[in-house]
């Protein structure tokens, strides 16, 4: 398996020097180099990498924001964070990257960072052959990173930047996007009812025709809450509910 790997580094030294270990791996294909964050991600709708090798500081936009930018992509490429900053390793590890790596580089660092993507290319395909119905889901909310059963999510909404996660007994509000949660919860019941909401179809109590063939979906619990469904979605809405 060949893997594409794109550098997005604005120092030349470094990007020269990283262009030239990953040439030491048999396995890699190194598409062309972006020296900010904007030119990044013009440059991964042409070039579809596998893996970004991401500077930390950029001009234009920092590789944070586009690295953020790059995950709410429905097919988004791994991220491996560059830095000479040895305390953004648990930022870099907060935005679900692969690795980091401190400047100036070391050729074992590099093989080693090799390996862990190689072992997350081969995870994600086989996750994406059959998905993993995981007991534990992992969603950063102010700073800090809460874990939640996936099983107590009754749905979630977007709101504005934020997304809200309703469980069965609390709410929590990430800048993870709702289809990046959708894609974490494909082994469960989950279903996009709206743009802006996906539901747990286990906590589904009736359906009630709204609109121009849209419906309201009712909840079950005390609150009966109501969330919207759209007339696109109403029609895989009701096949899946008989399933």
């Amino acid at each position: 398996m060949t893997i594409r790997i794109m550098i997005a580094e604005d120092e030349r030294l470094a990007r020269e020097e990283l262009v030239y270990l990953l040439q030491q791996e048999a396995d890699v294909e190194l598409l062309a180099t972006a020296t900010n964050g904007r030119e990044l991600l013009e440059l991964v709708e042409d070039c579809v990498p596998d893996v970004v090798f991401l500077d930390v500081k950029m001009p234009e936009l920092e590789g944070t924001q586009a690295a953020r930018m790059l995950a709410a992509r429905k097919q988004h490429p791994l991220i491996v964070f560059c830095t000479a900053h040895e305390e953004f390793a648990v930022d870099a590890f907060k935005l679900y990257a692969v690795d980091y790596l401190l400047k100036p580089f070391e050729p074992r660092r590099v093989q080693e960072t090799m390996q862990r993507v190689r072992e997350r290319l081969a995870k994600g395909k086989a996750e994406q052959a059959a998905p993993v119905k995981r007991s534990k889901l992992l969603v950063e909310e102010n700073n800090r990173l809460v874990v939640i059963d996936p099983a107590t999510i009754v749905y979630a909404v977007r709101e504005e930047r934020f997304v809200q996660i309703h469980t069965q007994t609390d709410v929590y509000t990430t800048r993870m996007t709702l289809s990046q949660l959708e894609e974490k919860l494909q082994a469960y019941d989950f279903f996009r009812t709206h743009k802006s909401y996906l539901v747990n179809l286990q906590y589904v109590s009736e359906l009630t025709p709204w609109f121009n063939g849209a419906y309201n979906l009712q909840l079950k619990g005390e609150q009966r809450i109501r969330i919207p469904v759209s007339r696109t979605a109403a029609k895989d809405l009701l096949r899946k509910l008989e399933e």
